[in-house]
C-alpha cells in the first residue's frame, strides 16, 4: 500500500502517502487499518475512512470535550459513546471535578489495537481509576441505562454502518433522557462544506428530540477532508451556550491543551456566513 485513499464522499477523495501499514484486519465490525504517514504521524482508519491521526488529533478530542465541560462548569459524571482510540477519555480525564467517565464502545478491538500502536492517544486513560469501560452497542446503552449524566459525549464515526444508528432523532431522545438538569450532548456532524446536508440532519433530528436550544460549533481537523468540522451542542439549558471568556477563564481551563481556549470557545460558535446559508442557522 503506498497510498492510503478515503472514500467515504462520493465526489472528493483524498490520500495520505503511507510510510509502513502496522495492522490491517477486518474486525467483528468493521475493516480496521492502522499505518505510518510522513506528515500526519500514525494513522487510524475504519471503513477506509480517517478517524485519528497523532498529527493533528487534538484539533478534534479537544474541542469535542473541552466545550461542553466548561460550558458546563461542574461536570462530574460524564459519558462517552464511541471514541475507542481514547482520545476524549484522555481529555476528559484532564479536569479534576470529574468522578467518572463511562466510555461505550461497541468493538473493542479498536480500544485494543489503539492502546497498543496508538497509545499516545489515550496516554495511559484506561488506567485511571475514574474511567470505566463499557463494550455494547452505544444506542442500546442509551435507551437501557438508568444511570444520568452531565456531559455526554458522541464521539461516533461518520453515519454510515454501526454508527449510523447515533445520528437518529429517538437515538438523541435516549440521550436527552439520561442528562441531569443542565445537561449538555455533544456531537460529529461531519463537514458542512462538503455535506451540509449530514449538518442539516443530524440538527433537526437534535431538535425532535426535544432539545431546548440545539446549536453547532467549529473546529478545523486538517485530514478531515473539507475544511470546518461541525460538532453538535444540544441542551435544555440554554445559558450554558453563551459563557463569556472570563466566566470560561475562571472555570479552569486545562493546561497544556494545543488548541482550546476560551477564545476559541467563544468564536466556535461564530458562524460563517456560507455555513449559515447552507444550513439554515
Amino acid at each position: 500500500m503506498d497510498w492510503f485513499e478515503e472514500t467515504l464522499h462520493q465526489g472528493w477523495r483524498q490520500a495520505i502517502r503511507v510510510e509502513r501499514v502496522l495492522f490491517r484486519e477486518q474486525t467483528g465490525h468493521q475493516d480496521l487499518v492502522i499505518f505510518d504517514s510522513r506528515d500526519w504521524g500514525r494513522v487510524l482508519a475504519l471503513d477506509g475512512v480517517v478517524q485519528t491521526t497523532t498529527g493533528d488529533e487534538f484539533c478534534y478530542h479537544e474541542m469535542l470535550v473541552h466545550v461542553p465541560l466548561l460550558a458546563h462548569g461542574a461536570a462530574r459524571e460524564v459519558l462517552i459513546i464511541g471514541g475507542g482510540d481514547g482520545g476524549c477519555l484522555r481529555e476528559v480525564l484532564r479536569h479534576a471535578g470529574v468522578i467518572r467517565v463511562t466510555q461505550v464502545e461497541i468493538d473493542p478491538a479498536v480500544i485494543e489495537l489503539s492502546r497498543h500502536w496508538l497509545p499516545t492517544l489515550s496516554d495511559g486513560a484506561f488506567d485511571d481509576p475514574r474511567a470505566r469501560v463499557v463494550i455494547a452497542d452505544g444506542a442500546r446503552f442509551a435507551a437501557e441505562t438508568r444511570e444520568r449524566f452531565a456531559v455526554a459525549i458522541i464521539a461516533s464515526t461518520h453515519p454510515q454502518g454501526p454508527g449510523a444508528v447515533l445520528f437518529t432523532a429517538p437515538f438523541y431522545q435516549d440521550v436527552r433522557r439520561l442528562l441531569n438538569p443542565g445537561g449538555i450532548m455533544v456531537s460529529q456532524c461531519g463537514n458542512p462544506a462538503i455535506r451540509p446536508d449530514e449538518l442539516v440532519e443530524t440538527q433537526a433530528a437534535q431538535a425532535a428530540a426535544g432539545f431546548a436550544l440545539v446549536d453547532y460549533y467549529l473546529t478545523v481537523v486538517p485530514t478531515y477532508i473539507g475544511g470546518a468540522m461541525a460538532l453538535g451542542f444540544a441542551t435544555d439549558a440554554p445559558g450554558r451556550r453563551a459563557i463569556s471568556v472570563r466566566e470560561l477563564e475562571a472555570r479552569g481551563v486545562p493546561a497544556g491543551l494545543r488548541y482550546y481556549t476560551p477564545e476559541m470557545h467563544v468564536a466556535a460558535f461564530a458562524h460563517p456566513r456560507w455555513i449559515i446559508e447552507r444550513v439554515g442557522h
